[in-house]
């Protein structure tokens, strides 16, 4: 499975930016999907993430209220609406494919991952 995010760039604080992740060579609608970031020095954190069905979702207490993920499985895409923006929300955003899984906070226990899109947040 091949996973391209899309959708990142500079936003001053307090936009919004909506991330998308395309797969490709996998059956979409089996995985769950996540949303993790990384800011520079420090470790990869949960974001978000959503069931095959997309009927639930999870989110880190930071995006919560803020951010929306979404899946469109006839596109085989999966989307990050991000809110309200703020500085400490600036990283590398990847999005990641959980097989025959129900979506996980933790990031081993995904399958696949993308390269990543960058995120800055201005103040």
């Amino acid at each position: 499975v091949q996973l391209v995010e899309s959708g990142g760039g500079l936003v001053q604080a307090g936009g919004s930016l909506r991330l998308s992740c395309a797969a490709s060579g996998g059956t979409f609608s089996t995985y769950a999907l996540g949303w993790f970031r990384q800011a520079p020095g420090r470790e990869r954190e949960f974001v978000a993430a959503i069931t095959w069905s997309g009927r639930s979702t999870y989110y880190a207490d930071s995006a919560k209220g803020r951010f929306t993920i979404s899946r469109d499985n006839a596109k085989n895409t999966v989307y990050l609406q991000m809110n309200s923006l703020k500085p400490e929300d600036t990283a590398v955003y990847y999005c990641a494919a959980q097989s025959y899984g129900l979506g996980s906070r933790v990031s081993y226990e995904y399958n696949y991952w993308g390269q990543g899109t960058q995120v800055t947040v201005s103040s």
